[in-house]
């Protein structure tokens, strides 16, 4: 018996495999250039056990004609409207790089606005907000941008030797990088929920001690795990990282 999903018109949402029963709930956030189909492998591994939404931000794949928003907590406010408000007690987010400092920024305007907390925050391949590089590759020209996406080795080579799709992701990894590199919050903001850091043992972009100053922006509790890999360990090493996932939120 198939299961409809309830967010099946949100054009911020995508629920791969929709639950059909009352299981904890985990909201993924893309990384700069991704897309919600970066977690639908996740999304299938964990059916049935934990529901799976992507988030899928303006400015790709379907959403390709809307332009994409240069401000991480603009676009975190605009992300927060459009989740469920229910069960928050059981909702973590899950973020991965820019994602990451989305996921963040969410979790501060559930407890803000809502007065209630998400159960916990996985931040993976980011360094913790109060750790600022001044990173200036979103004003870079697209031989340079190009030159640092493939470095990472997280997309696919032939999203630039094609010249139309190289035209039509340009923009939108442009306008992820200045988000991104852009994101500078004041003082060190914190949440009430615990935070969980993931990161690749040879990330370029963030190290373990940027890794392990996400502690100060929680006031519970903090953990760090260091998986094998460079910034996009995830790929890789997708069996152990949804079974760290599935420890963290199925443990109770």
């Amino acid at each position: 018996m198939s299961v409809t999903s309830p967010y099946s018109a949100s054009i911020w949402i995508r629920d791969f495999h929709p639950a059909d029963q009352a299981v904890p709930r985990m909201i993924c956030f893309p990384h700069a250039g991704g897309a919600a189909s970066y977690y639908f492998p996740v999304s299938r591994a964990l059916a049935g056990k934990v529901e799976v939404l992507a988030v899928q931000y303006p400015g790709r794949q379907d959403r390709h004609t809307e332009p994409p928003v240069t401000d991480i907590r603009t676009l975190a406010a605009r992300v927060f409207r459009e989740l469920p408000r229910d069960g928050l007690e059981q909702t973590w987010l899950f973020g991965h790089s820019m994602g990451a400092a989305i996921a963040f920024e969410v979790g501060r305007l559930m407890e803000s606005e809502l007065g209630r907390s998400p159960a916990g925050i996985i931040v993976s391949g980011r360094r913790a907000p109060s750790r600022f590089r001044g990173e200036t590759v979103h004003r870079q020209d697209d031989e340079a941008l190009i030159a640092s996406v493939k470095a990472l080795n997280g997309t696919d080579p032939a999203v630039f030797a094609d010249p139309e799709t190289r035209r039509l992701v340009l923009p939108t990894l442009r306008a992820d990088y200045q988000a991104i590199e852009t994101y500078h919050p004041a003082g060190t903001p914190r949440v009430t929920c615990p935070i969980f850091a993931f990161m690749g043992d040879a990330d370029p972009l963030t190290t373990v001690d940027e890794a392990e100053d996400w502690r100060a922006h929680t006031e519970g509790e903090f953990a760090l795990k260091v998986f094998q890999g460079n910034h996009f360990y995830l790929t890789p090493r997708a069996g152990e990282v949804i079974a760290e996932i599935s420890r963290l939120i199925l443990s109770d």
